[in-house]
């Protein structure tokens, strides 16, 4: 689709045209003025005045790969450099630039001088608006990274406009739209937020609330890691040879960092930021961050704890973090660096900055499934118990009694197996099973697969409430229930959806008639409370 294109655009920083006029307004053509001169045979005395114009600055910009590496000459950047491996560009150029580069390339280097194209979206503004500067929607990346006051940003944006009669409009805007200016967000906020932005869209909407959220996320990250510093400085490793003794918490955060890294792996590998920098943030912000540290706490505060786990714990929280922090270290370049530079020391990791240390390797984290199976286990306890308390308004310092039923031979070897560790998170006392003919009194109910977890709610609710609460969710159950009947009483969605799809609906389906049923045992017992 190669069109005629204007040989320019008046912009001096281009390659000025090659070509001079002689007083009786003859063109002289060459690479040099000495060249032309040569070319045409003019006498040594001959005027001659150099075109004014240049040629179009795609031109100029369509031999960057190579004239950037010392060509013509046989520099040897050249040699080692060309061809460079990807280009990063926008789509509105491709036929401009990239075609443009390709075309130069073949003809100057005979060889193509790229082999990939890494093509991101516009950023446009938050309602969808490409960013100009006669809107005054432009927001200066530096304006994020440092902030800037309010009067400074309205003279910002209402200065140099090509149409002034708009500077009213533009300030009334800006005012509504920041209305204490903006704050300081840091460079890696606003790094990880481009990051997460790109996705496969034509057209990246920018909000600055997302980048809020990413420097809450830099702030958690800092938190944590000065958590880790205190926490390892306060048990040091012991003096003695004492053998680590990692438990399940360690085995489980192991293998969800070697699945993190191997996510983040396969989605540099297919150039999509988005979902590396969604898998660093879930695995730093919840698992790491908020599970974790949470069951390392026990074990490296507590007086129980073995010399052998605490030291397992110690390890692991340096050696993840450290990992952690050399994955997030190309999004998130500066803070990386700075908790690097005092976490790696203490995890035994040699060098001079996290920039120049090995890129992290999934296979020096091993999955295990029984860790992770046993962890899901742990959190859906201490979840539903958490639930609980959120619904019935109890407060978390208070320690409830839990009485199990229809609890399996897994979920009474795991309550064994896990018992300070759940009365721990949960804060709950008892964990007694109900046996096979005991009534259960009224209580509230939390799932965990099949198992049923009740905290007695005499003295701890107000059983109108409870009831209330109760009928909400059981009608919204019911809801779901309809819409999953609907979905496969309708033949043509059974016939052409993918089986895995329907499968999981009726699953789902399944799920929420038990849902509805345990439920409605719980609101009868509620009931006899009233």
């Amino acid at each position: 689709n190669i069109k005629d294109w204007c040989i320019s655009r008046q912009l001096w920083w281009g390659h000025r045209i090659p070509a001079w006029y002689d007083d009786a307004g003859r063109v002289h053509v060459g690479r040099t003025e000495a060249e032309a001169r040569a070319r045409s045979g003019l006498p040594a005395g001959a005027v001659l005045r150099q075109d004014d114009d240049v040629l179009d600055t795609w031109f100029s910009s369509a031999l960057w790969p190579f004239s950037t590496l010392g060509w013509p000459a046989a520099d040897p950047a050249l040699r080692q450099f060309y061809p460079t491996a990807v280009l990063v560009t926008g789509f509105d150029i491709i036929f401009f630039w990239v075609a443009r580069m390709v075309m130069m390339g073949l003809k100057f280097m005979g060889e193509v001088p790229f082999r990939e194209v890494y093509v991101h979206g516009l950023i446009r503004d938050s309602e969808g608006q490409k960013m100009s500067k006669s809107k005054g929607n432009v927001i200066d990346p530096l304006d994020i990274v440092d902030g800037i006051a309010l009067e400074d940003l309205v003279a910002k944006r209402t200065t140099g406009l090509m149409q002034p009669r708009l500077a009213p409009a533009i300030e009334k805007a800006t005012r509504k739209a920041f209305p204490e200016g903006i704050a300081a967000h840091g460079t890696d906020a606003l790094r990880f937020t481009f990051a997460s932005l790109a996705t496969q869209s034509a057209d990246l909407r920018f909000d600055l609330a997302r980048v809020g959220g990413y420097r809450n996320f830099c702030n958690k990250l800092w938190n944590a890691s000065r958590f880790v510093l205190m926490t390892v400085e306060g048990t040091p490793a012991p003096d003695g040879p004492v053998a680590p003794e990692p438990g399940v918490a360690e085995r489980w955060i192991e293998s969800r960092l070697g699945r993190t890294l191997a996510q983040v792996d396969d989605a540099f590998a297919q150039y999509r930021f988005d979902y590396a920098a969604s898998a660093l943030y879930e695995f730093t912000w919840y698992e790491f961050c908020d599970w974790y540290l949470e069951f390392a706490k026990p074990v490296l505060q507590g007086a129980t704890a073995s010399p052998g786990a605490r030291l397992a714990a110690r390890n692991t929280l340096l050696r993840v973090l450290e990992t952690l922090l050399r994955a997030l270290h190309p999004i998130m370049p500066f803070i990386t660096e700075e908790i690097w530079q005092k976490v790696a020391p203490l995890a035994d990791r040699p060098g001079e900055s996290v920039m120049l240390a090995p890129w992290p390797r999934a296979a020096d984290h091993p999955a295990d499934p029984a860790a992770e199976q046993d962890v899901r286990w742990i959190q859906g306890f201490v979840l539903g118990i958490r639930q609980i308390r959120g619904e019935m308004d109890i407060s978390p310092s208070r320690r409830l009694p839990v009485l199990l039923e229809n609890a399996s031979a897994r979920d009474l070897a795991s309550v064994a197996a896990h018992r300070p560790l759940l009365e721990k998170l949960a804060a709950v006392e008892g964990l007694e099973p109900l046996g096979a003919g005991d009534a259960a009194p009224p209580s509230a109910t939390a799932l965990v697969g099949e198992l049923r977890v009740l905290v007695p709610m005499a003295g701890l609710i107000d059983a109108g409430a409870e009831a209330e609460r109760l009928s909400k969710r059981i009608a919204r159950a019911q809801d779901e229930i309809r819409r999953a009947r609907s979905k496969l009483a309708n033949d043509s969605f059974v016939r052409n959806a993918p089986p895995e799809v329907v499968a999981q609906e009726r699953a789902r389906l399944a799920e929420f008639e038990g849902s509805v049923a345990t439920l409605e045992q719980q609101l009868e017992r509620v009931r006899q409370l009233g």
